[in-house]
């Protein structure tokens, strides 16, 4: 990975760390399913008006928009809302480096070397010390929403892989405006369609801020910015930076939320870390073709090769098959 991709893949982590202190004061506002609902809303408008269509099957658009905008966004919000907190969420959530790999093996047919192997059970030894050092205080219900939303969010990670958009921000800006309305409609079933609109009637300068930033900032820049990644180097490589997420989460809710930084919570940073460089080592690409999606074409999992991926050698001319079967006869 060369640094300056290196550099915006930890930036990104930086976003998405304080993400969910923002996110925290959203929901001390709205419902989580109209929360994650505005989320969207404020990705695509005005933005889908003034560009094109995605450049990629609707199929793969809408499999993200269910897998990413609805599934892995609402189970989150609403496992936050349930009394998950926000350090432990953005820890548990990081899980999905893990379910990434495995769809990755399965159904891309990545290859995951030892050493990226190695550096994922140290990067998710880090995990499980902060997780340790957190306690498991909050109710079990909460935890399996935000287990589940990792396993989703993996699974949009392999969708984005196999789509390969060519633009990736305009591709985000679609996948949030299929995911609005389902929301929308899962909001006013299950949380009430009076409760919502309590919430947008008493809406605070901090709760608006929450949406924007969730919106604009970490859905259409940060998940711009993960699909182009995805797309440049392989899935399994790219999903360990997702482990830097709650260092950076822990860091913030040190410094905003006042939240306790412990010497376990520490040596757990270093883990991760050293996990992450690990699983970057083997997504350098040889010189001159670095970053080009188009030379490293995807296996499709029913086991059909793209003809790109294969070498032919050119037919003989007929005159060489006659010599040849000239010198046969001669013998």
């Amino acid at each position: 990975m060369s640094p300056r991709h290196l550099m915006l893949a930890v930036g990104l982590a930086v976003v998405w760390g304080v993400n969910f202190v923002v996110i925290e004061v959203g929901l001390g506002h709205f419902p989580p399913l109209l929360f994650s609902a505005l989320r969207f809303l404020v990705a695509a408008v005005p933005a889908i008006f003034f560009l094109r269509s995605p450049g990629v099957p609707w199929r793969w658009v809408a499999l993200v928009a269910l897998t990413l905008g609805v599934l892995k966004f609402g189970l989150l919000f609403t496992g936050m809302a349930a009394g998950m907190p926000a350090g432990l969420s953005s820890l548990v959530l990081q899980t999905q480096a893990v379910f990434t790999a495995v769809f990755a093996v399965v159904l891309l047919r990545e290859r995951l070397s030892r050493q990226q192997v190695a550096g994922l059970v140290v990067a998710l030894g880090g995990v499980g010390l902060i997780a340790f050092d957190l306690g498991a205080t909050s109710p079990i219900g909460a935890f399996v929403l935000i287990l589940g939303a990792a396993a989703m969010w993996g699974v949009s990670n392999v969708a984005m892989r196999r789509a390969a958009p060519p633009d990736t921000l305009r591709f985000m800006v679609w996948v949030s405006a299929l995911a609005t309305l389902p929301l929308f409609a899962l909001s006013a079933i299950v949380e009430g369609p009076q409760r919502g609109w309590d919430a947008l009637r008493t809406v605070t300068l901090p709760a608006a801020g929450a949406v924007l930033y969730v919106g604009i900032v970490a859905t259409v820049v940060g998940f711009g910015v993960w699909g182009y990644l995805i797309r440049s180097y392989s899935a399994s490589t790219v999903a360990p930076f997702s482990l830097l997420v709650p260092v950076f989460g822990m860091a913030a809710s040190a410094l905003l939320l006042d939240e306790r930084l412990t010497p376990t919570r520490l040596l757990a940073a270093v883990l991760i870390i050293i996990g992450v460089l690990a699983g970057v080592v083997r997504g350098r690409t040889p010189a001159g073709r670095a970053h080009r999606p188009s030379d490293t074409p995807v296996s499709i999992p029913t086991g059909h090769t793209p003809s790109r991926g294969r070498q032919r050698l050119p037919r003989p001319s007929p005159r060489s098959r006659f010599l040849a079967r000239s010198g046969r006869s001669r013998r």
